[in-house]
């Protein structure tokens, strides 16, 4: 299999895991969202730290301690992050998976928002366009939803403040999560103590289906960064863009179909304006990226990491 297709294959993998995710969250219930972050975050830390030990790479510690300007940075990225992680996990477990897949959509929408606001970046008429009808998107919402779509929101703006920061580490994919997990370990075990000591800790006390897939968050949170990294390393970062797109689909889909959340006009209408920016969005990317292809520019950066 030559690197292309092992690049597609690679990028599905981590699309359709991320895409399909609202089912294994759902099957952690009666767990509440904070206590699967915090075994999410725990076990993310001891399955990435046997795959970096099996591939004899822990020696980047050391490395990374004599860097106090790039640990506070991991502590903000950790923070980000963690409020992704339990906003997606409280969204779907409060059956409002449709909400948070509104929010993956319009996720690329505030990155080049912030790209503005941040990094002073100059716009192109389309992604002015895009944006316009990005805002238009969210104001029909809030009429049809009668509040701001807020979760929606927190799960764009955290990720993409999370995609800045990590843009500006620099960090690989297996390392920068454990650091990350790292950084959230010790809170997250100290309130797993306290549930444990109250008598409302679910580990250990539901079935052992329960307690297993609670171990496997590890697993399935970093296997789809892992497979993503692949990806990355062996795709067009326009290839990578359209294939981004897969993951709020699906989980559009799981709302939608198999959890039969409500999709009323209004709402459908509010979601067909995020597509008509996205399509704007992306056309004009792809358009920019063939006329530039045959002079690329050496700081072009990667795209974040969708992680659910």
């Amino acid at each position: 299999m030559n690197q292309t297709r092992l690049g597609y294959l690679y990028g599905f993998g981590a699309y359709l895991i991320w895409g399909f995710f609202p089912i294994y969250l759902k099957l952690l219930r009666p767990a509440g969202p904070v206590e699967i972050l915090a075994h999410r975050i725990v076990w993310s830390v001891i399955f990435v730290a046997l795959l970096l030990a099996a591939m004899r790479n822990i020696g980047f510690l050391r490395a990374l301690a004599r860097r106090p300007r790039t640990l506070a940075g991991i502590a903000v990225a950790a923070a980000l992050i963690a409020v992704n992680w339990g906003t997606y996990i409280y969204g779907v477990n409060s059956d409002r998976v449709v909400e948070t897949a509104l929010g993956y959509f319009i996720n690329p929408l505030v990155i080049v928002l912030i790209g503005v606001f941040f990094l002073r970046e100059r716009l192109r008429p389309a992604q002015w366009a895009a944006l316009g009808v990005g805002g238009l998107a969210v104001a029909v919402l809030t009429v049809d939803y009668g509040r701001l779509p807020y979760l929606a929101l927190v799960l764009a703006f955290s990720f993409a403040g999370y995609g800045l920061v990590k843009k500006r580490l620099g960090l690989p994919a297996a390392e920068g999560l454990f650091v990350e997990s790292a950084v959230l370990a010790l809170p997250a075990l100290a309130y797993l103590a306290w549930l444990t000591r109250h008598g409302a800790a679910t580990f250990g006390h539901v079935s052992a289906g329960h307690t297993v897939l609670l171990v496997l968050a590890g697993a399935a949170t970093a296997i789809p960064l892992l497979l993503f990294a692949g990806a990355a390393n062996r795709l067009p970062l326009s290839t990578i863009g359209m294939l981004q797109y897969v993951g709020p689909i699906l989980q559009l889909g799981c709302g939608v179909l198999i959890y039969h959340e409500p999709m009323p006009p209004a709402r459908l209408a509010g979601f067909a304006l995020v597509w008509l920016a996205l399509i704007i969005f992306t056309t004009d990317a792809l358009h920019t990226a063939h006329r530039t292809r045959t002079t690329p520019h050496p700081l072009t950066p990667p795209l974040p990491t969708p992680t659910p």
